[in-house]
């Protein structure tokens, strides 16, 4: 099948579009660069360096393109930033998926795989791991509502429009080509930092939670949600806790490094605790994550160790 991926030059995306040229599936990769990589866009794929928040090129792009499925993982992806520019967040993130889903319904797209937070969306919970059926969402961060409220937006189109979603909420994804210059992603700020023989920062006590999924699962998952017949969202997460003190224990070992951690001011938004339940994943996708936390990290020190900054 034709499949359209947005923000497929980024970490997570260009990995996905990896595995669907390896599965023989007609990929068309949109990014406007602005986090994405140029080299990290398979050249088997058909590239348009647009931004989704250009209606009409998007427009155009799918019209001529006419995928049978829509991957969107183009997105604003930093918490803190969302704190400091909420509408800058909406833009990209809700009216950018608006734009894709308005002509989608145009051309009849058979399914829409959305890139969405399991991380962010539930906020702190009483309930842990926290399956989908959690309620009230009060997410702590723009980004978050962004991501929830864009959920909405897909039922809508689905009971309204008739395409089919599946929007998959990942936990904190890790992994090889992932950003260590950003403010998120502290398994790769972890180790730029370690390899530089610089001790890991940490923002707060270090005793905030997060379930740590390694990319290549996360994959697997978006190739599974190609064939389901299930629609609607569903965590993609492992069900267990780190906290970031154990993370950057574990980090410094593979490394054989035992720095005394910076602890830094808390950021405004940040949960306490998340971590996912992963029984619906295994249920209607047929998936569960295969790389445990010490298995990825090791894979991870892997890349990083001869990344190159540019």
């Amino acid at each position: 099948m034709k499949i359209l991926v947005t923000g497929g030059a980024g970490f997570i995306a260009s990995h996905i579009v990896d595995r669907f040229i390896q599965l023989e599936h007609d990929v068309v990769v949109v990014d406007n660069l602005s986090s994405g990589t140029k080299k990290f866009v398979n050249p088997k794929a058909v590239f348009y360096e647009v931004d989704i928040e250009d209606r009409g090129k998007i427009n155009d792009i799918i019209k001529k393109e006419h995928p049978d499925v829509i991957n969107h993982h183009a997105a604003q992806i930093s918490v803190r930033h969302s704190v400091t520019d909420p509408v800058f967040d909406a833009k990209a993130n809700i009216i950018g998926l608006l734009h894709i889903l308005e002509v989608s319904k145009e051309i009849k797209v058979a399914k829409i795989i959305f890139a969405s937070s399991g991380g962010v969306i539930y906020g702190d919970t009483d309930l842990i791991p926290t399956p989908e059926t959690y309620q009230p969402l009060f997410p702590l961060s723009p980004y978050g509502i962004s991501k929830l409220s864009s959920e909405k937006y897909l039922n809508y189109y689905y009971r309204n429009y008739q395409i089919p979603f599946v929007a998959l909420r990942y936990a904190n994804v890790y992994g090889p080509r992932q950003n260590p210059h950003g403010e998120a992603g502290v398994v790769a700020i972890f180790n730029l930092r370690i390899r530089k023989n610089l001790p890991p920062q940490i923002n707060g006590d270090g005793k905030q939670t997060r379930d740590y999924v390694y990319v290549s699962d996360v994959v697997e998952a978006n190739v599974s949600a190609l064939t389901s017949s299930f629609a609607g969202f569903v965590n993609i997460g492992t069900g267990i806790e780190t906290d970031v003190n154990a993370l950057a224990s574990g980090i410094q070992s593979i490394y054989g490094t035992n720095l005394p951690a910076e602890h830094k001011s808390p950021k405004e938004g940040e949960q306490h605790r998340s971590c996912l339940d992963r029984r619906l994943a295994k249920r209607v996708l047929k998936w569960e994550p295969k790389i445990d936390l010490q298995k990825g990290l090791s894979l991870t020190r892997e890349y990083f160790m001869s990344y190159e900054e540019e």
